[in-house]
């Protein structure tokens, strides 16, 4: 027996497998985009075309998500957050982090993905990055003529803000 490739602490055999070989429908919008995230792995194409929301097939690419399932080494996926989603309820979201490989260089998708539910089958809608967090300066900003505040004695141009 092995992990799921998705991360959890669950055998694969139980976790995304019978959700991407259809045995059983995915319960919550967490568990639909961890078999997807596990598709990329195994390389189930046809899975991420099926769960898309029948809405959201209009552009998608099936060469270009074979070709990038294929290409890239899939490294690791990390669940950052759920809004809604469970059993009971017809749309949520889910916020994660998949790290890949590829052309020799280590990757991250971060998103959060929007599900809908209807007939009860969790569908994968679409997908955005997190907005930007705003970093407030706490001090006074230095001056580019001002002593470096590292203590070198040069100019904060010449030193730290070069």
């Amino acid at each position: 027996m092995s992990h799921c490739v998705c991360g959890s602490s669950l055998d694969f055999t139980v976790c995304c497998e019978p959700i991407i070989t259809g045995i059983e429908p995915a319960k919550t919008a967490e568990a639909l985009m961890r078999a997807r995230y596990s598709a990329y792995v195994v390389r189930n194409i046809e899975f991420l075309g099926d769960s898309l929301h029948p809405k959201s097939r209009y552009d998608w690419d099936e060469e270009a998500t074979r070709k990038w399932a294929e290409e890239a080494r899939w490294e690791g996926l990390e669940v950052l957050s759920t809004e809604q989603g469970g059993e009971n309820d017809s749309q949520g979201l889910v916020e994660f982090r998949a790290r890949f490989i590829e052309n020799g260089e280590l990757r991250e998708h971060h998103e959060i993905s929007h599900f809908l539910r209807q007939n009860d089958r969790w569908y994968y809608v679409d997908g955005h990055p997190p907005k930007p967090v705003t970093v407030k300066r706490e001090g006074a900003k230095v001056g580019r003529n001002e002593p470096c505040p590292c203590g070198s004695g040069k100019k904060y141009k010449k030193c730290c803000g070069a």
